[in-house]
Parts: structure tokens; sequence; C-alpha cells
């Protein structure tokens, strides 16, 4: 089984979606992700239920090159926080497989156990450090961009 590498994805670049709240997040996760140098489609909502009217958007095409292979999600949003986005985005079928990844300030035990239970694939406490956050990205980049065979 081939893995992909510095974006070498089959079906075009590997979307992934951002769903942050915080305009300086998103430029950081912008930044960390050029300087990857992977082949990536951020697409980027600020709340939670942008971010479901996203992904129900890209999962009603039958074109899956349009689907995100990796959702990072931020926990405390406005309208829709992303405990409850979570919790819908594994509660639906058509998204369920899509990983999710918690990128959250918050360090509380009840907040890791709780996205752990609700099908998180990973819990990532954002780094306030601007290096230790470009650091957290690209690890996070390699391991998901070059390591993990995405879904199909």
């Amino acid at each position: 089984m081939t893995h992909p590498s510095h974006g070498d994805f089959a079906d075009g670049p590997f979307r992934l979606l951002l769903v942050d709240d915080s305009p300086a997040d998103v430029r950081l996760a912008q930044e960390a992700l050029r300087e990857g140098g992977w082949d990536v489609e951020l697409m980027v909502a600020d709340d939670g239920i942008r971010a479901l009217d996203l992904l129900k958007k890209t999962t009603a095409t039958d074109d899956e090159s349009q689907h995100p292979k990796l959702v990072l999600l931020d926990l405390n949003m406005p309208r829709k926080d992303g405990r409850q986005l979570l919790q819908e985005i594994k509660a639906d079928p058509q998204l369920r497989r899509i990983p999710v990844v918690i990128l959250s300030t918050s360090e509380a035990t009840q907040d890791v156990r709780d996205c752990y239970d609700l099908g998180a694939s990973a819990y990532i406490s954002k780094p306030l450090d601007l290096d230790e956050f470009m650091a957290v990205m690209r690890n996070l980049g390699a391991y998901w961009f070059q390591t993990v065979t995405p879904v199909p």
C-alpha cells in the first residue's frame, strides 16, 4: 500500500476543512500549511453552522474529490460549538467517516473525554506560543498528509 507524500494525492489536493472563529489562528494555520509545501485545499468556516453547511454541500455531490478528507475543529465558537458539530458529523452516515481532529486551547480533562466519546480522531491542545503553534501544524500536516491513508 502506498502512502501519499508531500501532497501527491491521486484525487488532487487534500481537502481540509478548518473550523475556527479566530481569524489569527486561521491565518497561522494557512501559513503553516504553505510552509509545509503540501498540496492542500483549505476550506474555512468560522462556526459550526457554516461548517455543517459546507460539509453537506460537498457530500451532496457524487464527486468525492470535493469531500474534505479531514476536519480541524475548534471547540468554543459562536452559534454552534465544536462539540455540537462533532456530534452531528459523527451521527451523519455521509459524514461520519471524515476524521475530525479537535484543535482547542482547552486542556480540560472533561473536554478531552467528551470529544473522544463523541468520536474525535484526535485532540490537540492549541499552543498559545506562535512557534509552538507552527510546530504543531507542521507535525499535524506530516502525519495526516504523509502517513495516514485518507478515507477513499
